[in-house]
């Protein structure tokens, strides 16, 4: 068998020193541009492959950050956003040869997990995903002191955090606005859960604009699935027969809100009007497709890698990022 190429061979087939090829692999600016180049071109050619353990040993770096999901297994698998989140991470991670190792949250034993594993030195930092308000993890982990980012503002933890998101209480309003503009009188609402930012924020959003109209029999708590989004609904129907339209708090409710009114003989949009929010992959696979609020998750994503990698650097703090949302038409409303 060939044998393996070393730091040697690398510094051989470059034509400069040993020292000068580990300044390249651990990122040092003090190399001139025609070593950098070569010493690339000779790692190329000689098929070199950087041992991370070795190269932590330098960096004190693992070369890897752990992305947290706080909701149970059920919830991640089902809500497609988690999915993009993931993907979107992954791919901007690698563009810095860095790993993403995600880990579920979902309950006390998990999260004692997430914190064993950051505390033994596991990852360089921590991207918090659907983080709850009083949740003992985010706490935990601001202690560690090991670069923590969030994707959504941790409620209560707003400036221990740095955060990228949404705009939610603005996309909020966005739909609202637009059902009243409608001709809508008598508008519902499903929230999320109340001790999430997207719960509280949307909730907000919605108040805005319907005033003392957003009463409390027309508001119906869901959290966040399929199934709390038909119960929701046939809450409401059942305390507001004659309500015209619902703002739900997301697609995935939504869509559990399109089929209590399917199967209570409701015709939408003609009857009820149903709006949506994140324009996920099932808005357009509802029946009727769903209108809804554009929420840039995929940007959101690429934001929460940025501010998490400039923390990873050294940087001693970055400002929360909040990117605007887009109303998107189609036939629920």
């Amino acid at each position: 068998m060939a044998k393996r190429p070393t730091i040697h061979d690398v510094a051989a087939a470059a034509g400069v020193s040993r020292g000068t090829v580990s300044r390249v692999l651990n990122d040092d600016r003090y190399v001139s541009p025609a070593a950098h180049a070569a010493v690339r071109r000779a790692i190329t050619e000689t098929g070199y492959i950087v041992n991370r353990n070795a190269r932590s040993l330098v960096t004190q770096r693992t070369g890897s950050v752990v992305m947290v999901l706080s909701e149970p297994h059920e919830k991640v698998f089902e809500d497609p956003n988690y999915g993009v989140l993931i993907r979107t991470a992954i791919r901007r991670l690698a563009e810095r040869d860095v790993s993403l190792v995600v880990m579920l949250a979902g309950d006390d034993g998990d999260r004692e997990r997430v914190l064993r594993y950051v505390r033994g030195g596991h990852a360089d930092g921590v991207f918090l995903v659907s983080t709850h308000a009083g949740d003992t993890l985010a706490d935990a982990l601001v202690k560690t002191r090991v670069p923590a980012v969030a994707q959504g503002a941790v409620v209560g933890r707003e400036n221990a955090i740095p955060y990228a998101a949404a705009d939610d209480r603005e996309g909020a309003r966005q739909m609202a606005r637009y059902l009243v503009e409608q001709g809508r009188r008598r508008i519902a609402t499903i929230t999320g859960p109340m001790d999430t930012p997207g719960g509280v924020q949307r909730l907000e959003g919605f108040a805005d604009v319907l005033g003392r109209k957003a009463s409390r029999r027309l508001i119906e708590h869901g959290d966040w699935t399929q199934l709390s989004g038909e119960s929701a609904m046939a809450r409401l129907l059942e305390r507001a027969p004659d309500l015209d339209a619902v703002f739900v708090a997301s697609d995935l409710m939504a869509a559990g809100a399109l089929a209590t009114l399917r199967a209570a003989g409701r015709r939408v949009p003609d009857d009820v009007a149903v709006g949506g929010f994140d324009d996920s992959s099932i808005a357009v696979s509802t029946h009727p497709p769903l209108t809804t609020i554009r929420q840039p998750l995929a940007q959101v994503a690429e934001e929460t890698v940025r501010l998490l990698l400039e923390l990873v650097d050294g940087a001693d703090r970055v400002e929360p990022v909040i990117l605007p949302t887009t109303l998107v038409v189609r036939d629920s409303a």
